[in-house]
């Protein structure tokens, strides 16, 4: 099971007001030296990531321009990214909802089981105004073990999100970027009816932001390692909320 999302606050203290039950069927700065990297030609041949047959191919979705600025997803190359990534998931924050606070092996062994598996998961940088700021995972939830947890339909794809940098958090950019996100997820897999997210029930800002992003609060659903809140995006109604 994927940790929880964790810092995709939109900047209020409001806690939203959540009924149970399940409403349908179905779940800092950079130095230079790093930044150019993700300038780097995308088709480089020796280091570009597979393109997952069950989730296509989320480096070649196009940049969106959000209110937090352009923004584009980059996957996640270990080489390149995991000392980043690790940095992120030792914020204490971060660790307390995604549960990979260590060295940085503890996150490559979170990170290669999606690298070299079979594409039901593809793990990427968040890139905004060029800057890598955040970590994503695109994941098709109707083939995760949260489809053991409610009523899954096939090509649900789920994400999960953690904002980087502190002075990103608070000011309404996981909001903007959950929902540009979950736009790309709607169109570049037309047979995903819906998008799906369960961040714990106890990370208020998480799942604020997912609301004020186009996302509905449908179930709480007890996972093995926390009691979450399924959030769900439908294609049907992204014009209306």
């Amino acid at each position: 099971m994927p940790p929880a999302d964790a810092h995709t606050d939109t900047g209020t203290d409001a806690a939203p007001q959540l009924a149970t039950g399940v409403e349908d069927t179905l779940d800092l700065r950079f130095s230079e030296e790093l930044l150019a990297l993700f300038r780097e030609d995308p088709a480089a041949p020796a280091t570009r990531p597979a393109v997952s047959s069950l989730l296509g191919d989320p480096g070649a979705w196009r940049p969106v321009t959000t209110a937090a600025g352009v923004f584009q997803l980059a996957p996640v190359r270990l080489e390149r990214d995991l000392q980043l990534i690790s940095r992120w998931m030792n914020d204490p924050a971060v660790a307390a909802f995604w549960e990979l606070a260590g060295a940085e092996a503890v996150t490559a062994a979170h990170l290669r089981p999606q690298l070299e598996g079979d594409g039901r998961s593809v793990p990427c940088l968040g890139v905004l105004a060029g800057v890598p700021m955040s970590y994503w995972e695109i994941y098709r939830a109707d083939l995760d073990p949260l489809a053991r947890h409610y009523p899954a339909r096939p090509h649900d794809t789920g994400i999960h999100l953690l904002i980087g940098g502190v002075t990103d958090r608070g000011r309404g950019v996981g909001t903007a970027l959950l929902r540009a996100v979950s736009d790309l997820v709607l169109d570049h897999l037309p047979r995903c009816a819906r998008v799906v997210a369960e961040p714990d029930m106890r990370n208020t800002p998480s799942v604020s932001a997912f609301l004020s992003a186009g996302f509905r609060f449908s179930a709480e659903v007890e996972l093995p390692d926390k009691r979450a809140a399924l959030m769900v995006r439908d294609r049907a109604h992204r014009t209306q909320l």
